[in-house]
């Protein structure tokens, strides 16, 4: 009994000490993880409105289509992309989107198509990118199509929540200078939107090492 009794008053600082190291990793890891939010939140709120020069293309990236409707979120990024080509800033739109779901009619580019000839834009300057899942296929596949056409420029245009990650993936894509033309919205529940997206850009982070180490 002596002994164990001992032992016990002989382990207790070194549990202690044990426990004091745990918790400050866990603080470390709750600051680090606290200040990443920040800036990537800092950097989806000051994301600019700068002047756009002329570009070769405008990439309206896909979201929910309501059936065959584009939803009201992305018609807030088609009506921008509308905007920018009556101002003549754009030459052409490529939509970019494939299906949303197995029973879906039309893919999001074609229902993106629909809306764009109901405002007005000439079918001959829309481009349908129509099998893009996520950001990363909306950006890659739509630079496929703008080297097709020998497009050299292009501004994305989406949600200024969504641009900070979308401009990183372009870059990392070798668009060449590639611009943002970003908004706010006014349909969206931001808070749940900043949050899914702040997520988002954390594991793009990791898929861009891993995709530059090839795994």
């Amino acid at each position: 009994m002596l002994v164990l009794r001992r032992w016990a008053v002989a382990i207790k600082p070194s549990l202690w000490k044990g426990a004091k190291r745990l918790l400050m990793a866990v603080l470390l890891i709750i600051g680090i993880a606290a200040f990443w939010t920040g800036y990537v939140l800092w950097s989806m709120a000051s994301m600019p409105d700068t002047s756009l020069p002329k570009q070769d293309a405008g990439i309206v990236l896909g979201a929910a289509l309501w059936q065959t409707t584009p939803s009201p979120a992305l018609k807030e990024r088609l009506n921008r992309a509308a905007e920018l080509y009556e101002e003549g800033k754009i030459r052409s739109i490529i939509v970019s989107g494939g299906y949303d779901r197995p029973d879906s009619q039309l893919t999001e580019a074609e229902g993106m198509r629909d809306y764009l000839l109901g405002r007005g834009i000439p079918g001959r300057v829309i481009l349908l990118e129509n099998h893009a899942t996520n950001t990363y296929e909306n950006l890659l596949f739509s630079k496929q199509i703008m080297d097709e056409h020998g497009y050299r420029s292009a501004v994305i245009v989406t949600h200024r929540y969504h641009a900070v990650r979308s401009l990183d993936i372009a870059r990392f894509l070798g668009y060449d200078h590639p611009a943002a033309a970003p908004m706010d919205s006014s349909v969206l529940m931001m808070s749940w939107h900043k949050s899914r997206e702040t997520l988002a850009y954390t594991k793009w982070q990791w898929d861009k090492i891993r995709l530059r180490l090839g795994v």
